[in-house]
């Protein structure tokens, strides 16, 4: 309860939050002990609130559920600090705070929790110092502290963590010197610290002598001095030393042959390019640029290559100074050789040279899957719940997917078609499930993090069952929440985005099942001892109900048939449940703008229509013929320069109001980046009044009698 009263719920996700027990009861979020502790009690021993839009603050009582053995708050808009009475909860397994607004510095008390495997604040406004008591974590294997606030020297004392796999240090204001004893921690795959300013510091040689790195990422760093010799790594993937000032030659001895990435740019480099980089059958990407790098541009790094169709390898060596080419200029279409600001460009010898001197940047795009599924002979509903499988062994066999907010948070590539069948197999076989039963339905790459949409299917043996039942989908929900899969180097660390039930899942409670049903036989039981009692009331109550209802079915009609006869051409009257498709269940991630009247949120209708939905929120609510007439008058507006209403909704005591969605910005947004003159954006500014105002008489004068009644 104390819990409660500190957070912000707008959704109503928690409002059965006040009702009996939290473990009999089904609270929303808590997951409680299978069986009776020895007190004769069942204990709260999960909270997974990931999602919810919840707001406030965490309550320092949270260090009063001594069973708990995951927080997880992940992605909602918690402020305020974080408790230290959380360290008093020793059983403490995982602890994800990642995806608020939470501030203040980091509680020393945190490294008492000797059981936590993962800790993840990233993505706050977390300040301060790293505790050097957490170096007392001794279960730990993830520290996900990217994207805050954090200042100081990073505690060398963390080399003790022996059971440490990912450190994720990145986009903070760590200072000082990287500390050389990371070397020593056996299992440490991951070690991503860009976007801090470590004074000059030099790469320790250390740093060649880990055991099982598989990602080395220290870019935009402020680093000084020379690149290491990293041939040692026999597991390295991926490599960025992007964006310092690392001088001298790029050492010559061969790195290990699953690298995929290789960022030296935007450095103070000299020399040449190794000839080892020819031997590297993995490779995807090499960056030289903004160097000075001289010499012949070896042709050989492609030609001793055996793509796939699925193969791409990206070499960016411009602004250097290569003045020549080293053997026969033909690279294969999978290959993109960029060689603008380079002296051999002006070779006007060579031939087709103008097409590798360009200028372009060569950004990542966005994938779709979209291949399209023939099926005639059946129809699914078009509901926007159900679908067909798209690999299904079965022609044509229609399903209500569970759709899942995904992201690979330091993947060890930078190109992921070659990989994407194996993350279907790695994830499929952990889930126990077949590989037909899952389909990447989108994904897209955002600062060296790899977003995807998935979509899981039921499986096909049931061939009556078109949906996962209550007890698959919490065995699902739980994997993804309690970090069950496996430890792969490859994808790295992962973390759920979301997990929305929809259509066919939306109703369902997944929250202690077992307990429920003891709940109802007690209910039962007690409900037997005083059926006599109450059996007189019910026959009275059945009378009076019928009247009732026979009133309310009256009234029910004439509302509905007023609704129905709100049939406006152009206007389309949306269902709540399609509202909240397009949203994502009005996730936070796809809100655009935030007003009096309520939130704005960007949308994908089922037939792809991206549109705009303003959310009116309960104090912008008004009478449902206040809102009808408002809809008619927005769809009588009409101008190239003003967005169109497409639809509305007026269900479930909502109020929403469907328009066209304009991609490119606010007026704000081009006013202030100069996106118009000055003079035009004073003109307009000027003469925008009139104009709505001429607009609107118009309107009175021509339509009186209408604005009158």
């Amino acid at each position: 309860m104390a819990v409660t009263e500190k957070l912000v719920d707008p959704m109503k996700n928690l409002r059965n939050w006040k009702k009996g027990d939290p473990c009999t009861f089904n609270w929303t979020g808590v997951i409680c002990s299978d069986n009776l502790g020895s007190d004769g009690y069942f204990h709260v021993q999960e909270l997974q609130l990931l999602n919810m839009n919840l707001s406030g603050t965490l309550a320092p009582e949270l260090g009063q559920l001594s069973h708990l053995r995951s927080l997880d708050v992940m992605w909602n808009e918690l402020t305020g600090s974080i408790p230290k009475e959380i360290g008093h909860i020793s059983t403490l397994r995982l602890l994800l705070l990642n995806g608020n607004k939470l501030s203040g510095s980091l509680p020393e008390e945190l490294g008492y929790l000797s059981n936590l495997n993962r800790l993840q604040i990233d993505e706050n406004n977390i300040s301060g110092q790293i505790p050097k008591a957490y170096a007392n974590l001794g279960s730990v294997q993830h520290l996900h502290f990217n994207n805050n606030s954090l200042s100081g020297q990073i505690p060398p004392e963390l080399s003790q963590l022996s059971t440490l796999v990912h450190l994720l240090l990145d986009s903070n204001n760590f200072s000082g010197y990287l500390p050389p004893e990371f070397s020593n921690i056996p299992d440490l795959a991951i070690l991503q610290l860009d976007n801090n300013n470590f004074n000059g510091s030099d790469i320790p040689a250390s740093y060649g002598n880990f055991s099982r790195l598989a990602k080395l990422s220290l870019r935009n760093c402020s680093l000084q001095g020379a690149v290491p010799d990293l041939s040692r790594i026999s597991s390295l993937r991926y490599l960025d030393l992007s964006w310092n000032n690392l001088t001298g030659p790029i050492p010559s001895n061969k790195l290990s042959e699953n690298m995929t990435t290789i960022d030296l740019s935007d450095n103070q480099l000299n020399g040449s390019i190794p000839g080892s980089f020819s031997d590297l059958p993995s490779l995807q990407e090499l960056s030289v640029k903004n160097n000075l790098l001289t010499g012949p541009v070896p042709t050989n790094i492609w030609q001793n290559m055996s793509f796939s169709t699925s193969a791409k390898l990206t070499l960016d060596l411009r602004n250097n100074s290569f003045s020549s080419i080293q053997g026969h200029l033909n690279p294969p279409v999978n290959v993109t050789l960029r060689l603008g600001g380079n002296p051999v460009c002006n070779n006007a010898n060579l031939l087709n040279l103008s097409l590798f001197c360009g200028s372009e940047s060569g950004e990542m795009p966005t994938y779709l899957n979209n291949s399209p599924v023939q099926c005639r002979t059946q129809e699914c509903p078009t509901d926007g719940f159900y679908e067909y499988i798209p690999a299904s062994p079965v022609p044509c066999f229609c399903a209500a997917p569970l759709r899942i907010g995904y992201r690979l948070k330091s993947p060890s590539f930078s190109y992921f078609p070659p990989y994407i069948q194996p993350f279907e197999v790695y994830m499929t076989s952990s889930l126990n499930l077949s590989l037909y039963q899952m389909s990447i339905d989108t994904y897209s790459w955002e600062k060296g993090r790899l977003w995807m949409y998935l979509k899981l299917f039921p499986s096909i043996d049931n061939k009556s069952s078109h949906a996962f039942d209550n007890s698959e989908v919490k065995r699902i929900r739980d994997f993804y929440s309690s970090w069950k899969f496996h430890r792969n180097d490859v994808f790295g660390p992962y973390e759920l985005l979301n997990f929305t039930l929809l259509g066919p899942y939306e109703e369902r409670n997944l929250e202690n099942e077992s307990k429920g049903i003891r709940m109802g036989t007690l209910l039962a039981i007690v409900g037997a001892g005083v059926a006599c009692a109450v059996a007189l009331s019910a026959v009275v109550t059945i009378l009076i109900t019928r009247r009732h209802a026979r009133h309310q079915l009256a009234m029910s009609r004439k509302r509905f048939s007023s609704r129905v006869s709100m049939k406006i051409d152009g206007v389309k009257n949306f269902t709540f449940k399609e509202m909240a498709l397009a949203t994502d269940n009005f996730n936070s991630s796809t809100q655009v703008g935030q007003g009096g009247y309520g939130k704005v949120y960007k949308g994908t209708l089922s037939d792809k229509t991206v549109v705009a939905i303003k959310r009116a929120e309960e104090g912008s609510l008004q009478g449902q013929n206040e809102f009808l007439t408002e809809i008619k008058l927005l769809s009588r507006l009409h101008h190239r320069n003003l967005v169109s209403l497409v639809g509305y909704c007026d269900e479930e005591g909502e109020q929403m109001l469907v328009y066209e969605f304009m991609p490119n910005g606010t007026l704000r947004d081009w006013l202030s980046g100069m996106k118009f003159s000055g003079f035009i954006a004073f003109q307009f500014l000027y003469y925008a009044p009139y104009f709505v105002y001429f607009y609107f008489m118009y309107e009175v004068l021509t339509n009186y009698q209408k604005f009158w009644c």
